[in-house]
């Protein structure tokens, strides 16, 4: 069986799925053309809204410090529990979104973090969140 070693075709690139490409661009680009100036001729009066009704609540994102003696840190200010809970009530209530995350002393017990954990869900705050440190690798 004699091997070719000529070729007598070249290869060839097709251009017709290039082309057909193309041709659906222009085609669906002068549609959506007719379309924004049919809806600019027709003469109605859009409903208004107040802007009150379309704002959306501010996202306030806390971090929430428990010291290694129970203390209870927002943001770097310290408080008691009851301020704690007082202010994210206040919050919650204006409509803002609280994102709370709880940073706790990894000496100190655990109760002092479930205590503030506690007082965060009174406050209804729904997104919380327990800052860790992952352990370092020892040889």
């Amino acid at each position: 069986m004699p091997i070719k070693i000529n070729q007598d075709e070249k290869p060839a690139m097709n251009l017709t799925p290039m082309i057909d490409i193309v041709f659906l661009l222009v085609i669906f680009f002068m549609v959506g053309t007719k379309f924004t100036e049919v809806e600019q001729q027709l003469e109605l009066t859009v409903p208004e809204v107040s802007g009150e009704a379309a704002a959306t609540p501010m996202v306030q994102r806390h971090v929430v410090a428990v010291f290694k003696d129970g203390t209870v840190s927002l943001d770097g200010e310290q408080m008691e529990l009851a301020q704690l809970e007082s202010r994210l009530t206040a919050e919650q209530q204006r409509g803002d979104h609280i994102n709370v995350v709880i940073r706790g002393d990894a000496e100190g017990a655990f109760q002092n973090v479930a205590s503030v954990l506690s007082v965060c869900r009174n406050a209804g705050v729904s997104d919380l969140g327990i800052s860790v440190r992952l352990a370092s690798a020892k040889e």
